[in-house]
């Protein structure tokens, strides 16, 4: 049965990297993956849970006599339930801030980086638009801001192929400023909800490697733009379900929104309590601020049907669906206890993380970015530093402490890794969408360009590492 759940997750991870040629949606492979891997787990539950957990099982018998029944209701309580949080403290902090852009979004609070980036000129353009993807990825999910910003471009630019590469730039912008904080990105959040780091540390080591693999592929990027783009300037759309409310009100609930979410970090470090409540609490504030804003149109009856919530809510639908079937199918995977035997191969056979890294990103770019990474945060756990001098080999895993280097090159790796290629993240399929970029021509455009930042990136963490 362990080999029946490894093929069909080895399976799944090549349909997932084929699902732009198949057209199967990537969400559902992983939905299938977590589910069914778990129905043929409990199938043959009593030999996983004695293979795995004979101590936990006994004490959860009390006495009684073992039966089908007992093993399931084991399975259930002490094993499934514990994976199932782990993924849905995940989903809910998508959830919270998913609804957070929306709200900020409904109520023209993004409407500033409109007006910012109100330029024919090429560079200009580029560069504000990049940055502010950087700084909002950083702060908010990175699909989301990305798919936004996408949908701003794709509504200024006219022509396709400065499209193709202002989007490419964009989704680069959004996947490197989403891996340098812990809820950025969904794999900073695992590895902060895991205990493996820190968020000032994480962020310390990882905001230049990520500021330079974006920079210096842009810097390329814009050096193929004209230098007077083809734009179009529409007038601001029409919001029925909001009131056009002045500027102060606009920025005090961007303060609430994204001020909130950067004390999340605090609120974790002081209540222990996982990160999506405090997401949710921002939530909660901003809802409430939101209704007294507008407060005399929430009895409207008419909505406004706009282009860019819908585009997040499907997106980040898909993305949430993805996360939760992907984390359950290697808590299947981890059940079994091949994960231990992989991770003492490489061990064994690689005894590098920085090797490791390398060949997760060039496989984040094939496959996926988050696929990639949850099967190798999978692979081990955090290791106590205390008990560090019990091992003979204590320097190789010191990268496996709080706050150890494996972490850290892992999320980089995986993040940056992903935009190899147009099908490593859900952002960049969302490119290939909306702009019908087609996968060789990325990678003769935009790959080379990506890989020169992941290896300058790479090498100035490598340099922290070694002097930090």
């Amino acid at each position: 049965m362990t080999l029946i759940i490894v093929i069909m997750l080895i399976i799944g991870y090549l349909l997932i990297a084929t699902g732009h040629l198949t057209g199967v949606n990537k969400a559902a492979i992983a939905m299938f993956i977590g589910t069914v891997g778990w129905v043929v787990y409990i199938c043959w539950g009593a030999d996983f849970v004695m293979s795995q957990h004979p101590s936990e099982y006994a004490e959860f018998l009390n006495g009684e006599a073992p039966s089908s029944d007992a093993v399931k209701y084991f399975i259930y309580d002490d094993v499934f339930l514990k994976y199932v949080g782990r993924a849905a403290s995940i989903v809910m902090f998508l959830i919270a801030t998913m609804t957070i852009i929306e709200i900020l979004d409904n109520n023209g609070c993004f409407d500033f980086i409109t007006e910012w980036i109100r330029t024919r000129n090429s560079k200009r353009l580029l560069w504000t638009i990049t940055l502010a993807t950087f700084i909002l990825s950083a702060n908010l999910d990175n699909l989301t801001t990305a798919t936004m910003m996408l949908v701003i471009m794709h509504a200024i630019v006219r022509s396709r192929r400065q499209r193709m590469l202002i989007g490419a730039a964009i989704v680069l912008a959004a996947n490197c400023g989403g891996s340098f904080t812990v809820i950025g990105d969904p794999t900073g959040l695992l590895l902060w909800g895991d205990g493996a780091v820190t968020a000032t540390n994480f962020s310390a080591y990882l905001v230049l490697p990520a500021l330079v693999a974006w920079v210096v592929p842009t810097i390329m990027i814009n050096r193929q733009l004209p230098d007077r783009l083809d734009t179009e300037w529409s007038a601001p759309p029409y919001r029925g379900d909001d009131t056009n409310l002045n500027r102060w009100q606009r920025l005090v609930m961007l303060f609430v929104g994204i001020g909130g979410l950067w004390f999340i970090p605090t609120f974790h470090n002081i209540t222990k309590l996982s990160p999506f409540l405090g997401a949710l609490c921002v939530l909660s504030v901003l809802w409430v601020v939101n209704e007294a804003f507008n407060r005399k149109l929430n009895d409207a009856d008419q909505m406004a049907q706009r282009r860019i919530p819908r585009a997040i809510q499907y997106g980040t639908i898909q993305q949430m669906l993805f996360v939760m079937g992907i984390m359950l199918g290697m808590g299947v995977m981890t059940e079994t206890g091949v994960l231990g035997d992989i991770s003492a191969w490489i061990d064994y056979n690689i005894h590098n993380v920085w090797v490791v890294g390398i060949l997760s990103g060039v496989l984040s770019g094939v496959v996926d970015t988050f696929t990639i990474a949850i099967t190798d945060i999978s692979l081990y756990p955090v290791v106590e530093a205390d008990a560090l001098g019990v091992w003979a080999d204590g320097d190789y895993l010191q990268n496996f402490t709080l706050n150890g280097s494996y972490w850290k090159v892992i999320a980089f790796c995986t993040a940056v890794g992903g935009c190899l290629l147009s099908v490593g993240s859900t952002s960049g399929l969302a490119l290939m969408k909306m702009e019908h970029v087609r996968v060789g021509w990325y990678l003769k455009n935009l790959t080379p360009k990506v890989l020169l930042g992941f290896v300058l990136g790479l090498l100035i963490l490598f340099v922290e590492t070694i002097f930090l």
